[in-house]
């Protein structure tokens, strides 16, 4: 029984350690768009990870907006598009991840947002710089772009932090398109298959 279950734990940790991509296609201000895409690392967060992987499946990222944009910090997404979807998804709580001393904050790594304790659902950021102050705060990255942080670079910022969350939340694009037109914008969202990476 206790050889059972070794083999079962070497498995699932070999099965967490597979990394996979997502390609996320944007729109950076009329006229410019771009293409970034993050290395998804199951061992570093594993129920991050696993909340990524259903979010990319659902396609709830299509047309959400970079809402909170901070020079030098970070940059911020999540909320869907649609009200009626980011309702079921506010209430999609899943529990913290224990933060990995190894694995950090740094610049172009990826970590889901968080308002306290064991909330997070959709929002996610990616760090501009090394942001190793948020490591002991319950952040833990679950991925990190391998390609296009230059395009993540050019995310319109112009609009800072004035976007009101819990407008986005009630009223999605139908609040943010007519008071922020000129907020870049996630077009898609895919895991890429073999023959892409």
């Amino acid at each position: 029984m206790k050889t059972l279950f070794a083999l079962a734990s070497c498995l699932a940790a070999a099965m967490a350690a597979d990394t996979w991509k997502v390609k996320f296609d944007v729109v950076i201000e009329e006229g410019i768009e771009g293409s970034f895409v993050v290395e998804v690392h199951p061992d570093w967060a594993p129920l991050g990870a696993e909340q990524f992987k259903k979010i990319i499946d659902e396609k709830i990222y299509d047309e959400a907006r970079f809402f909170r944009v901070v020079p030098n910090f970070v940059v911020q997404w999540g909320i869907p598009a649609d009200p009626a979807i980011a309702a079921q998804w506010q209430q999609k709580r899943i529990q913290d991840d224990p933060q990995n001393p190894a694995i950090s904050n740094k610049r172009g790594f990826l970590t889901f947002a968080k308002s306290g304790p064991n909330t997070r659902t959709s929002q996610l950021f990616i760090n501009f710089k090394d942001n190793s102050n948020l490591d002991s705060m319950g952040f833990p990255p679950f991925g990190e772009v391998v390609s296009g942080m230059e395009i993540v670079d050019r995310i319109n910022s112009e609009y800072g932090q004035q976007p009101n969350q819990g407008s986005i939340q009630s009223e999605g694009n139908g609040y943010l398109i007519p008071k922020f037109p000129r907020l870049s914008y996630i077009k898609t969202a895919t895991i890429m298959g073999e023959a892409e990476l």
